[in-house]
């Protein structure tokens, strides 16, 4: 049942990407444009990432999920309206409100998924991630077979709403009703909750951690915002190709999210994350510089395999110390996912300067620098040394 949850947005989100290079002939917008209409999203999430602990906290993840699916359809019945009318103002304000609920359902989602590995004792939430990564793949190919059938922009968006809010609604009932929700003798505690997760930057070893994911966050971010239209500018190829290029770089972080917790089990985190920085550092550089599309693909398959296990052995690596566990996995939590959505829209100003190919050197340089520290993923009895508040 969660594992459905979690693909949810998955399905949502690369519906979005799918059709950015739609949109963008729809609005007739340039790079920069796009750029400013895709921070509509990034605003948005940053309400709900930064405002849902705190919900949580009181009414517990379950109302924040059905509430979340529910913006989410009203963001993309919006943004299906302002394509209907060529309205970037209307599209900025649907990515906003689609983006809150998103940002909203992720934080609660991964609320739910630390409680289930903590029941359960066993490391979930890479599996949690990929069926993530599964459902942006089946929302890229949806997005894909719209595009090739010319389906309106608001009847693809619009029927797609009405169904994930129809799924949330039918999986609400199975969830429990208090995960994450505050005890009375917590609650008076509560107003100092927020400088609790800015206390625990202070300590290195969740800044080096932090810092992991916001390269890995940024390159899978980057892809889901802008590989379309990298493609498609920087190739030449059309809107169906870029389009079926985006599904398979959601292929490969998929497999690589399905078959990260065996080689976790087998080689643990650092050799793991350093070797899918070389992976995904690799892939980028074949994109930007590999001439023909079909090199570029080869590329985009390697991104996707080396940008896949970043954010989720993130997660797990900030919860291994029992005490603070929900601080630090909540600061690299929102870290990554700022890094995820934030970041991708100044590439959009930095494409229109040096063209979109040329922009995604930034995101080599940030994948780079998550494999020079991947040692701070260490467990938490071997990288305890490197706190400095411990």
């Amino acid at each position: 049942m969660l594992f459905l949850l979690f693909a949810l947005p998955g399905i949502a989100f690369a519906s979005w990407v799918s059709r950015t290079p739609t949109v963008r002939d729809i609005l007739g917008a340039s790079t920069a444009e796009m750029g400013i209409i895709m921070f509509g999203l990034a605003a948005g999430s940053l309400l709900g990432l930064l405002s849902t602990g705190h919900i949580i906290a009181r009414t517990g993840a379950r109302p924040v999920i059905l509430g979340s699916a529910l913006s989410i359809l009203a963001g993309f019945v919006t943004i299906g309206i302002g394509t209907a009318f060529s309205s970037s103002i209307v599209v900025f304000i649907g990515l906003a409100i689609f983006g809150c609920g998103y940002g909203g359902a992720e934080v609660a989602l991964n609320v739910e998924g630390a409680a289930v590995e903590k029941r359960l004792n066993k490391t979930l939430l890479p599996a949690f991630h990929g069926s993530f990564s599964a459902g942006t793949f089946a929302g890229a190919f949806i997005g894909s077979a719209a595009a090739a059938l010319r389906i309106p922009i608001a009847m693809h968006f619009g029927v797609l709403a009405i169904l994930i809010a129809a799924v949330t609604l039918y999986l609400f009932r199975f969830l429990p009703e208090d995960t994450g929700k505050e005890r009375k003798e917590e609650a008076a505690e509560s107003k100092s909750a927020f400088m609790r997760q800015l206390a625990v930057w202070k300590e290195r070893r969740v800044l080096l951690i932090g810092l992991i994911v916001l390269g890995m966050a940024f390159a899978e971010g980057s892809a889901n915002d802008w590989l379309p239209l990298t493609m498609v500018d920087g190739y030449h190829v059309d809107s169906l190709t870029g389009s079926f290029i985006y599904g398979v770089f959601v292929t490969a972080m998929t497999i690589g999210r399905f078959t990260g917790g065996y080689l976790l089990d087998k080689y643990g985190r650092v050799p793991v994350l350093r070797g899918c920085a070389i992976i995904g550092a690799s892939g980028i550089l074949l994109v930007i510089w590999g001439q023909h599309y079909l090199v570029a693909m080869i590329g985009v398959i390697l991104w996707g395999l080396g940008a896949s296990l970043g954010f989720p052995v993130g997660l797990s690596a900030a919860g291994d110390e029992p005490r603070g566990a929900a601080a630090r996995v909540g600061a690299v939590a929102t870290a990554g996912y700022l890094a995820f959505l934030v970041g991708p829209p100044g590439l959009g100003w930095l494409g229109e300067h040096v063209g979109l190919l040329h922009a995604m050197i930034t995101v080599f340089i940030g994948v780079v620098i998550a494999g020079f520290l991947s040692r701070a993923a260490s467990p938490a009895e071997s990288a305890g040394r490197m706190n400095m508040n411990n």
